[in-house]
């Protein structure tokens, strides 16, 4: 006697059989974008090693030939220059160049009052000459850390994971990230700016050489405030594309610099 087969659970089975194939395709698709993804991170690492230890002063050389690597890695996954952040020019200008009119007023206000201004006595800004400051605000500030950690991090790496995941997830990843990336600045900063790496790490910002305690504390606290940056930024990229960010970013690390300088020497005493 022939078993009649219920036409529904042929076609149940037909698309068991479609999905499992579609899985079977996706999966070297999955496979080369979590390797290009892990390139990007790598190349990022090595990039990062060599501006904070390494060559300082070729930051800005370093950056633009990783730069030039990151956009090669997203552009051979198909990524669209749309999808990496250049878009929305004249958006992120605006809304980039409000807030960094904003960054200088509020820096304006802190150096302004002493209970505040000498958060601003940062050491590295105050042992440079007039020259050197011109080139880390004008030069090292824009091309050896900007423009890296944008296009990097807001840019190919936030494009990669958006790709597969979505953006939730690319904003999470890219931001711990980004985060991460700033272990080595936060050590330099506790050393040049004590006060204000006390005040990362959540301690009370006096003068004194820091504790082994204090520096990981600090560098704990760098870590989650630039994660938290780095959430904003990336809202700021999707609202103008990473001219936003990046103006604002310029902003706040360039006129550190210039308010370094202008804080009254006598109120981090």
């Amino acid at each position: 006697m022939t078993r009649r087969v219920h036409p529904e659970s042929m076609g149940f089975r037909t698309f068991k059989a479609v999905r499992r194939a579609a899985r079977e395709r996706a999966a070297p698709v999955r496979q080369r974008q979590r390797a290009a993804l892990a390139g990007a991170v790598a190349v990022l690492a090595a990039a990062n090693v060599l501006n904070n230890r390494v060559a300082p002063r070729l930051a800005p050389l370093t950056s633009a030939a990783t730069v030039g690597v990151l956009l090669a890695v997203a552009r051979r996954r198909g990524i669209s220059w749309s999808e990496v952040g250049f878009q929305e020019g004249s958006r992120g200008l605006l809304i980039g160049g409000a807030l960094a009119s904003a960054v200088a007023g509020a820096y304006g206000v802190g150096i302004a009052l002493p209970a505040t201004r000498g958060f601003f006595r940062d050491e590295r800004a105050l042992a440079l000459s007039p020259a050197r400051v011109a080139e880390e605000a004008l030069i090292q500030v824009p091309f050896g850390t900007v423009l890296l950690e944008e296009v990097g991090f807001r840019g190919v790496v936030h494009a990669l994971v958006a790709r597969s995941h979505g953006p939730v997830t690319a904003t999470a990843v890219s931001s711990a990230l980004f985060g991460l990336w700033h272990v080595l600045p936060a050590i330099d900063m506790l050393t040049a700016n004590p006060a204000l790496g006390r005040l990362a790490a959540g301690e009370d910002p006096t003068p004194g050489k820091p504790s082994t305690r204090e520096v990981s504390r600090a560098v704990a606290g760098s870590v989650v405030a630039t994660a938290l940056a780095g959430v904003v930024f990336c809202e700021l990229r999707r609202r103008g594309g990473l001219a936003a960010p990046s103006l604002l970013h310029v902003a706040t690390n360039s006129l550190g610099y210039l308010f370094a300088r202008l804080a009254p020497a006598d109120a981090s005493r």
